[in-house]
């Protein structure tokens, strides 16, 4: 991520304490909040090794048919009528048979075709993700935190971000916010970006910026335990959003969670979304945010439009 490759690995932990030992540990955690780190022997300012990928042939399956996720859609628009959740993020995972070439190779493609701000790329043994995550989960420089939710999305000659978007955004702003609140020094959580417009690549996605202070002496087990998962890929209240989530999606894995690297009090971590990872199946996940004025065929659409570039780098038809 960012120009630092990490080789030659030593140690993997599954204990997020090993963070505090001041070394360089790059880390994944699970939407479901399953830890693993991996510490390095060697960490240097270098490009990306380029390797080689052949495009995937056929068809990616979904865990959820068009017909499915819109009725998930509709029952979390019901359970926003019913007070239980005001927002909620609905994903679905999209699978292709694993040809066993490495993703190695998909980064590489991933790298040039769609240069992502936080792209990265995470191999031990039994996980590898390579990632094109448009996402800051949370960047530390010492005391001080930042963290840069993305809600709303379309494509990049659309125009203004409308009123579903807008709304959808502040709520998320308003979680982050509270999250923040509870490990940071009081007074000091801030939005000083506020719905600002980005462009990536062929998206335009609507992002905040949400900053404070840490409380003096906290851990990293402590931070990761008052943000995960994520904010933006969970929903309004997170407790009830998840509740609604375990109810209609297979487990996420890796997909959601955060992936990045810590290095003492310094940090970037980006949200792992639009990332590709392997267990028995070559995996990628899409999904959307869902509020009361949700329209649940526009909602599918797009999770289509996330899927859609990056499926064509990986190869096979998005069907």
């Amino acid at each position: 991520m960012g120009g630092r490759l990490a080789t030659d690995l030593v140690e993997v932990s599954q204990d997020p304490h090993c963070l505090e030992d001041g070394g360089f540990w790059a880390v994944s955690t699970t939407f479901e909040n399953k830890f693993t780190a991996a510490k390095f022997a060697t960490v240097v300012e270098a490009p990306f090794p380029t390797s080689s990928w052949i495009p995937l042939k056929g068809s990616w399956s979904s865990s959820l048919k068009a017909d499915q996720y819109i009725d998930y859609v509709e029952r979390i628009r019901s359970a926003i009528a019913d007070g239980w959740v005001y927002q909620v993020n609905a994903c679905r995972r999209l699978m292709h048979v694993d040809d066993g070439q490495s993703l190695r190779g998909l980064f590489s493609e991933i790298l040039k075709n769609n240069p992502a701000p936080w792209a990265s790329y995470f191999e031990v043994p039994g996980l590898t993700i390579a990632s094109a995550s448009p996402e800051l989960f949370l960047s530390r420089s010492g005391s001080m935190v930042k963290s840069s939710p993305i809600k709303g999305t379309q494509p990049t000659d659309s125009q203004q971000f409308g009123a579903k978007d807008q709304a959808e955004n502040v709520m998320i702003v308003d979680l982050m916010r509270n999250d923040l609140g509870k490990i940071c020094k009081s007074g000091t959580v801030e939005v000083p970006r506020l719905l600002s417009s980005e462009q990536h690549p062929g998206l335009q996605h609507l992002v905040s910026d949400v900053e404070g202070e840490l409380l003096d002496n906290i851990s990293w087990s402590e931070i990761l335990t008052a943000l995960s998962p994520p904010g933006s890929v969970s929903g309004a209240p997170k407790s009830s959003a998840m509740q609604v989530i375990a109810a209609n999606e297979i487990p996420r894995g890796p997909y959601c969670g955060a992936l990045g690297w810590v290095e003492g009090k310094q940090a970037v971590l980006s949200v792992a979304i639009r990332i590709f990872w392997k267990d028995s199946h070559l995996n990628f996940g899409t999904g959307a945010g869902i509020t009361w004025g949700s329209d649940a065929i526009a909602e599918w659409e797009e999770t289509q439009l996330k899927a859609r570039r990056l499926i064509s780098i990986a190869g096979g038809d998005l069907s």
